[in-house]
């Protein structure tokens, strides 16, 4: 029988290797660009960065772009500049802050969102744990890094800004079209940027290498992992382990970084991460088995006896009534540290 959506399905321990390697890398490729900031700056890496996903996005996703109208430019106009704030944004944060709580305070984005125009006693008490948690992990004080803080909130911001933009961008172009148009139009934006630093001498191989590792182990690699993953386990598990990037974040930025925590730090990411998984993982409880889950999308068992999410023209498909679309509750589960899931594959998958 299936349970659409549902954590409690049996989850394939190879989609979670992935799952966990995927998040993995992705906070290992924040920590070596940390390491160019002293050549390159954060806006440097972030160009850098950049360029890397869009030689790989574009030719993926093969957007028209001669082909497309001004319903689908401005979505897609609007996500490059959340694209190019929020990852400005993120860099910064890890530059001023540390990567373990730029990381945590970028996840307030989602949870947001997964939060906005709830009522519910749950879902109040959800936020004002998160809200607990953010202020034991700052502990506010003189010494505090205020400028650091707001970056880092405004990473939050941006990243709460994408998913609801990419709602618009998803329904009007297929696939990776949108985010793959919005990255490309990023590292144009970009470009001087590299200009500057070229001409300043900064460029050095060794600032060059740890910022192109940083777009391939950030950017690439989670794409195909992340892809890969979704169709072993359940759409909504996927979301509540992606709650692990900021524990994953902490942890990259002790070992390679030297980024020491306190306590009273820990204490403050355990706090936010377990909010972020409990709006994900909780209004479970309030939904039907047989609940839709996408627009044009089924849940099936997977290869692993997991419930995955595939698309009409999928064999496995056949039968299972779908109806409204739903997607917005992946979207807004916290997916990784820039991202947001994309529905639109035949295969099953969920692309980030």
């Amino acid at each position: 029988m299936l349970i659409l959506g549902r954590v409690s399905g049996t989850v394939g321990a190879r989609g979670v290797a992935i799952m966990l390697g995927s998040a993995l890398s992705n906070q290992v490729g924040a920590a070596l660009g940390a390491h160019a900031f002293g050549a390159l700056g954060p806006p440097g890496v972030v160009a850098l960065r950049q360029v890397v996903a869009a030689s790989v996005l574009l030719p993926a996703a093969r957007p028209p772009l001669r082909r497309m109208t001004w319903p689908q430019w401005w979505p897609v106009l609007l996500l490059a500049a959340v694209f190019a704030c929020m990852n400005l944004a993120l860099y910064t944060a890890i530059d001023r802050l540390g990567l373990g709580l730029a990381v945590t305070l970028e996840f307030l984005g989602p949870l947001g969102v997964a939060l906005a125009g709830s009522r519910s006693r749950r879902d109040l008490l959800i936020a004002a744990a998160a809200a607990a948690g953010v202020y034991v992990l700052v502990l506010p004080g003189p010494s505090s890094d205020y400028l650091g803080l707001a970056v880092g909130a405004l990473g939050g911001a941006c990243w709460a800004a994408y998913i609801l933009l990419n709602r618009v961008a998803g329904a009007r172009l297929p696939g990776l079209q949108a985010p793959a148009v919005a990255t490309g139009l990023c590292a144009l934006t970009y470009l001087p940027v590299l200009v500057l630093v070229a001409v300043g001498g900064r460029l050095t191989p060794a600032a060059v290498g740890y910022a192109v590792a940083a777009g391939v182990l950030a950017s690439v690699v989670p794409y195909a992992a992340d892809l890969i993953a979704l169709r072993f386990v359940p759409a909504r598990f996927f979301g509540v382990f992606m709650s692990v990037h900021p524990v994953l974040a902490a942890l990259v930025g002790t070992v390679l970084l030297g980024q020491l925590l306190e306590l009273h730090e820990w204490a403050g990411i355990a706090v936010v991460v377990l909010a972020d998984a409990a709006a994900v993982a909780l209004p479970l409880l309030d939904q039907d088995p047989g609940e839709e889950v996408g627009e044009g999308l089924v849940g099936v068992q997977g290869e692993d006896g997991g419930d995955v999410l595939v698309g009409p023209d999928d064999d496995r498909a056949a039968g299972v009534a779908v109806d409204a679309p739903q997607v917005e509750d992946v979207a807004a589960a916290g997916v990784g540290a820039e991202h947001l899931l994309v529905v639109d594959e035949p295969e099953g998958a969920l692309l980030r």
